[in-house]
């Protein structure tokens, strides 16, 4: 009970700031997320909405939400999370895909996890938060039954390679004889970028505030 009222609270807490701050459906609630460097054009994002990125989770969720018009809370931060901080593609192509997509989008909460999740909305966190999605699987779904509900394709592979099969090279072949892609991303050096980038964007942030405020 006590965690379903939490889960309205922010309800209205997105409610709430989607009446006090319109623009947020289109801008950033903190405006200096404004100018971020977020790729807005990727071949990556078909790749993403389509559940063919190469990473088995990610993949499951999407099509789950291709094909049932619905995903678990925990799926929509780790495709929203990969999309926006390990693709750094702009988390407005996100939010628009899961308000067309979604069955139960409702443009307050959308907004709000979507820039929540990008790190531009109401979170007081102060490091860039990023998912790994191959750990939250084997911890979530170990032997991997979310995975092969929603990629049948993958159903032969063990439990030990089927959260990361790309590091298997003993599954490599079978990989390779489904058709399923290999990582669009490198989840560990597009982590180490984008963690880089967010800390040399903070830097120029901060070096205009100091040159405006002399």
């Amino acid at each position: 009970m006590e965690a379903f009222r939490r889960q309205l609270a922010w309800r209205e807490f997105g409610y709430y700031l989607l009446y006090h701050f319109p623009e947020t459906i289109h801008r950033p609630l903190r405006p200096e997320w404004s100018d971020f460097p977020w790729r807005t054009e990727a071949p990556e994002l078909e790749a993403w909405q389509r559940g063919r990125t190469g990473i088995p989770v990610v993949d499951a969720a999407m099509r789950q939400l291709w094909q049932s018009g619905w995903m678990h809370n925990r799926a929509r931060l780790l495709v929203a999370s990969l999309l926006t901080k390990n693709l750094r593609i702009h988390w407005l192509r996100g939010a628009e895909w899961f308000w067309d997509t979604l069955v139960d989008a409702d443009l307050a909460n959308n907004t709000l996890g979507w820039q929540w999740t990008a790190g531009c909305g109401t979170d007081a966190a102060p490091y860039f938060r990023i998912f790994n999605p191959v750990l939250q699987s084997r911890k979530f779904d170990p032997d991997g039954r979310y995975i092969r509900r929603w990629l049948p394709e993958l159903d032969r592979l063990p439990a030990s390679c089927i959260h990361a099969p790309w590091e298997a090279p003993s599954c490599a072949e079978m990989l390779r004889e489904i058709g399923y892609p290999s990582p669009i991303v490198s989840l560990m050096d597009s982590r180490e970028e984008a963690l880089a980038l967010y800390e040399n964007w903070k830097a120029s942030i901060k070096n205009r505030y100091d040159i405006h405020s002399q």
